[in-house]
């Protein structure tokens, strides 16, 4: 029989999670990868690598045809999707199962029932799952002004084929809403490929709460437990955590039924999970369900022993499961860590890692996407780690937590490690009543300090290993000498570089590297200061770049659709 070969068709952590497991199973694991990841860890610990286009994801990650070619080329057996990218497309199920692969997830008519939102949530009014009240159907501009008095505001628009609380904005006021609607749908088709989007009513002060399921293709189904991911800042999730401060017996008994129900009606079989939430009163609403391997599956791995990737790949195979023994025991969080600075509204800070050093310990794991010298692109997503501890209940996982962020150095790049020191030392966290808006009401009272990842490059830096890559036919070859002339990258430019105060002297230069959506002014116009002169999109955020004073726009020599470097002028104030 030959021997199982699995592509991964993804990149970054959940690529390098993915090959741990398939490694430890005894098969082949095959990676792709763009020209923006030639020398990402995935691409280095795969048993092959192949590229797959250049870096912008519709020609890369989101390629099917060149996904299925690396496919055909590598001999592979089964594709798993990872999360993100095209893990929730029923037609890159579809087209992996008809070209003879087995696809790592749930069928595509599974994918389709419960990606498609509105699908999704009439599925669970069949099943007698809690909805929020919203939009039945995908909405149009001229449609959404009714739909929005009739469930009353606040709403949030959602992309209606994606997740992960990307193209969503809440609306407060109904002159917002057109402008909220354009945005929504403009990131879901850069996320999803679909721009279509749908209404919900916004709850103010809620938990977020998610129910994770395992189903085999012989009738078992599983419920492992839930999580909350309520600490969130723009829909991102933050930390995660397992089982939530706020669900009881009562209630996780409730939630697990009702995901156990939506799962049964939509035929479901592999790894998924309902995302629910709950209110002030402990009453709980489906949101939709995550038809992939969520980003805090591994929490859920920490409390259980189990491995999600390998069970995943178990029921792929058609293998019968047995986890009526599955008990959840503990307590687990996972902090994401994202290149960006807490200190400067968040601001992506892609570049080159020169100093890392991961935390260890009991019950300590990382799973991590880069190494010491690993370039972070600015191409995708700003998370490149999660940090994930387990104890034996929440208050010494906590604690565990602030001691392995202290023990994690990153140097070249900013990161939300100072944020997640902050939030575990809080008192909302410490006694579990934050909420979903908790964190940004919060920050708007704190200034985050920022993290010392400027630190200057040794002045004699030793020998660093560099790689040669050639490619033949498309697959990667690397060639790996020791070169002491080649040290460490420069320091990073200081924080005062960027755009706003004293010291750019009316020039106004981008923070990083990215793209230009829009230009908001004209040359020749007055502004003020605060007033935004363009949004620059870099690592799938959007940034609005503002005046740093008043004054006369003199120089624009900027554009929509232009990419520009760090450090690049977007505008000249007198």
């Amino acid at each position: 029989m030959a021997r199982t070969r699995i592509l991964i068709a993804n990149r970054g952590e959940i690529a390098v999670r993915i090959i741990r497991t398939v490694r430890e199973l005894g098969f082949r694991s095959v990676a792709v990868y763009s020209d923006a990841d030639r020398e990402a860890l995935h691409v280095e610990m795969a048993d092959e690598a192949y590229r797959i286009g250049p870096a912008l994801p519709a020609d890369s990650y989101l390629s099917i045809g060149a996904i299925l070619e690396v496919a055909r080329k590598a001999k592979v057996t089964a594709i798993h999707p990872g999360y993100g990218f095209l893990s929730e497309r029923a037609h890159f199920a579809r087209a992996v199962i008809e070209s003879g692969y087995v696809f790592v997830g749930p069928s595509p008519e599974a994918i389709d029932m419960m990606g498609d939102k509105s699908a999704a949530r009439h599925a669970a009014e069949r099943a007698g799952v809690p909805i929020v009240p919203g939009t039945p159907e995908p909405v149009t501009v001229e449609e959404a002004a009714d739909h929005a008095e009739r469930i009353g505001y606040p709403v949030v628009v959602k992309a209606a084929f994606g997740g992960g609380g990307r193209g969503m904005h809440v609306v407060r006021r109904p002159q917002d809403l057109s402008s909220a609607l354009a945005r929504a749908a403009r990131e879901a088709q850069a996320y999803f490929g679909r721009p279509e989007v749908f209404l919900e009513r916004y709850i103010e002060r809620g938990h977020h709460v998610e129910a994770q399921i395992l189903a085999d293709a012989h009738g078992g189904i599983w419920f492992l437990g839930e999580r909350d991911c309520s600490v969130q800042r723009r829909h991102q999730k933050l930390i995660e955590e397992t089982p939530s401060p706020v669900v009881d017996e009562d209630l996780r008994t409730r939630l697990g039924e009702a995901a156990i129900a939506l799962a049964k009606a939509a035929g479901y079989v592999n790894a998924g999970t309902v995302e629910c939430i709950v209110d002030e009163d402990g009453n709980f609403y489906f949101l939709e369900m995550n038809t992939r391997l969520q980003v805090e599956h591994t929490v859920t791995e920490m409390v259980t022993g189990l491995d999600l990737v390998a069970l995943q790949i178990a029921v792929a195979l058609g293998e019968r499961l047995d986890l009526d023994d599955a008990r959840p025991r503990g307590h687990a969080i996972q902090c994401r860590i994202n290149a960006e600075d807490p200190a400067r509204n968040f601001l992506p800070g892609p570049g080159r890692v020169v100093g890392y050093r991961e935390p260890s310990g009991p019950f300590v794991r990382v799973d991590s996407a880069i190494r010491e010298g690993h370039e972070i692109p600015p191409d995708y997503d700003s998370m490149f780690a999660k940090l994930i501890v387990a104890a034996e209940d929440r208050e010494r996982a906590r604690r565990r937590m602030l001691r392995a962020l202290d023990e994690f150095h990153v140097e070249g790049v900013p990161t939300t490690i100072p944020l997640h020191r902050w939030i575990l030392s809080t008192r909302e966290f410490r006694a579990g009543t934050h909420t979903t808006t908790w964190l940004e009401r919060a920050l708007r009272e704190v200034d985050i300090p920022s993290s010392d990842w400027a630190s200057a490059a040794p002045t004699e830096p030793p020998g660093v290993p560099a790689e040669l890559l050639v490619e033949l036919d498309g697959r990667r070859v690397p060639v790996r000498i020791f070169d002491r002339r080649r040290g460490r990258a420069p320091r990073p430019p200081a924080r005062h570089t960027g755009h706003g105060g004293e010291h750019v002297h009316s020039v106004i230069v981008a923070p990083m590297q990215g793209t230009i959506l829009r230009v908001l002014v004209e040359p020749g116009q007055e502004i003020r200061a605060g007033d935004v002169v363009c949004i620059l999109e870099a690592m799938k955020m959007e940034n609005a770049i503002p005046a740093p004073r008043e004054g006369v726009v003199t120089e624009l020599p900027i554009e929509p659709g232009q990419v520009v470097a760090a450090g690049q002028t977007l505008a000249v104030i007198d």
